[in-house]
């Protein structure tokens, strides 16, 4: 039978999920393109899902852009937060308190986020043909060139959903099944039901510009890495590095070239999942201590020099209203005030492209007051502690903060890779050394929008 389909709700936009089985562990299953009814028409699929849930209780997503959930458009890109915000939502939905982000090709990287931002919620990570970077890089040769990917995103814009380009594309994605006429029959219709040319076109190109390297050691969650040897979409080099940089992964390779875990010798797949399920669940509750998060630091450009020319009472005055737009901001953009000190404030965000976006918006505002406020962020992981946080990335943050100019929103290159797809631009502002911050790190500014914000 094919499960009932539902639907949760992220603002506006309407994600399909299914869920099937009652075990003791939820999981979460998201794929790079899907349909929740067509899946269930070919017999590898269904038996795969349906083994997943005879130990778990399994909640298969459509994520946006795909399936039976809402589309986008290359000009409508959402960045990895607010695909994370969406499978909170499917989470919330079906009552979920923690979950197993099953994430598959390039849906790894938004439940590897989802884990690293969220390890409160989160019961482990699994990860099968995933990476950490869409596009190849001198320290990431195992990726596609700038090259294959403008020759794939052109096919893909063309001959998406063809006969032609089904027989084609079989045959690289799951060999064992090329010479399948069913199953190519099954692929055709799929790739058509799953995502139109310009959605996937669009979500293609959020993957080729994804980059989560610098999240991976905040995962603090246990972590299943799978990977096929001969996998031609994603080379086995990506899985390889997944589990080396995400703490104590257990990494799995496995033999064979299919790129989706229900092709080819699926108990090679299943058996590890399931013994990695099982010890999920015997594990005790454990108190998770580090968290992913964007800091944000502001603070007046010469205030002192404003406060001599203000005086004091309309200095006070200034600051109040200082204060209480600031704390509006944050209220807007789900920012968590965490300290102040004389003229400058220090918040967290659970989303980067959020957190640049309230940045703006405070420097923008106070200019209108004569004001100029400057704001430094960062994305890593942080230790709550009370009522505050510390760690090393709000060190950087801070340094990151002391570097930016009147009126400026500086970012870290971390900050700049997580916001693909917000339409947020930045310009660059060279190589730092942040004191008492081990390496080097590039900045960016955020650009100025076309009517001058």
């Amino acid at each position: 039978m094919t499960p009932e389909i539902h639907y949760a709700r992220n603002g506006d936009v309407a994600i399909g999920y299914a869920v099937i089985g009652d075990g003791p562990v939820d999981v979460a299953y998201l794929s790079s393109f899907s349909n929740l009814e067509a899946i269930w028409e070919n017999p590898h699929y269904a038996r795969f899902l349906r083994s997943l849930a005879s130990v778990a209780r399994l909640i298969v997503v459509d994520r946006r852009g795909t399936g039976v959930s809402d589309r986008v458009s290359p000009s409508d890109l959402p960045p990895l937060e607010d695909l994370v915000d969406d499978l909170t939502a499917v989470l919330d939905a079906v009552g979920s308190e923690r979950v197993v982000p099953f994430g598959v090709s390039d849906s790894g990287a938004l439940s590897a986020m989802y884990a690293s931002a969220r390890p409160d919620r989160t019961a482990g990570l699994i990860l099968h043909g995933a990476t950490a970077r869409g596009r190849q890089d001198a320290d990431y040769p195992w990726q596609w060139s700038e090259e294959e990917w403008r020759e794939y995103l052109a096919t893909i814009w063309t001959r998406w959903g063809t006969p032609e380009y089904a027989r084609e594309s079989l045959a690289q994605y799951n060999p064992s099944m090329a010479d399948d006429e069913r199953m190519l029959a099954w692929w055709g219709r799929f790739q058509r039901l799953s995502a139109s040319p310009s959605a996937l076109y669009a979500m293609d190109n959020l993957m080729r510009e994804m980059d989560i390297r610098q999240l991976l050691p905040a995962i603090s969650v246990p972590t299943l890495v799978l990977h096929r040897e001969e996998d031609v979409i994603e080379d086995v080099g990506s899985g390889r590095y997944l589990a080396q940089h995400i703490p104590n992964a257990r990494y799995v390779e496995l033999p064979g070239g299919d790129h989706f875990p229900w092709a080819g010798d699926q108990d090679s797949v299943i058996n590890p999942i399931k013994e990695f399920i099982g010890e999920v669940q015997e594990e005790q509750e454990e108190s998770f201590d580090r968290v992913l998060a964007t800091i944000m630091f502001t603070d007046m450009v010469d205030s002192t020099a404003q406060a001599a020319t203000l005086g004091d009472r309309r200095w006070r005055d200034l600051q109040e209203r200082h204060d209480l737009l600031i704390r509006s901001q944050l209220a807007r953009y789900r920012g968590r005030e965490m300290d102040t000190a004389g003229d400058g404030f220090f918040a967290l965000f659970d989303g980067p492209a959020r957190a640049v976006r309230c940045a703006s918006a405070i420097c923008t505002s106070m200019s209108h007051l004569g004001v100029e406020v400057r704001a430094g962020l960062h994305t890593g992981e942080i230790q709550p502690s009370g009522d505050g946080a510390s760690g090393i990335a709000v060190a950087i943050g801070a340094r990151v903060g002391a570097l930016a100019g009147a009126g400026e929103v500086l970012v870290s290159s971390t900050v700049k890779d997580l916001v693909v797809g917000s339409g947020l631009e930045f310009e660059e502002r060279g190589s730092h050394t942040l004191k008492g911050v081990p390496d080097e790190w590039r900045l960016f500014a955020l650009a100025p929008t076309p009517d001058g914000d």
